[in-house]
């Protein structure tokens, strides 16, 4: 009879996965809504995340933010 363990390396990799994939684009969609931009940049950064969510929430982290009216 074999025991069987678990795969935490998988458990681990998933979780980092949804952390980029799902959590962060939201955090960023949350943040782009409560906050004001120049011209349309709102619907452009929407759009961005929306469309490309790991690249398009890094770019807003790295660019986005500095274009947001205080």
């Amino acid at each position: 009879m074999e025991l069987v363990t678990p795969n935490f390396g998988i458990s681990i990799f998933m979780l980092i996965i949804l952390v980029f994939v799902i959590l962060l684009p939201l955090i960023a969609l949350i943040d782009i809504v409560k906050n004001e931009f120049t011209n349309s940049n709102k619907l452009i950064w929407v759009l961005v995340v929306l469309l490309f969510p790991f690249i398009g929430t890094i770019l807003y982290f790295i660019i986005g933010t500095k274009q947001k009216i205080k």
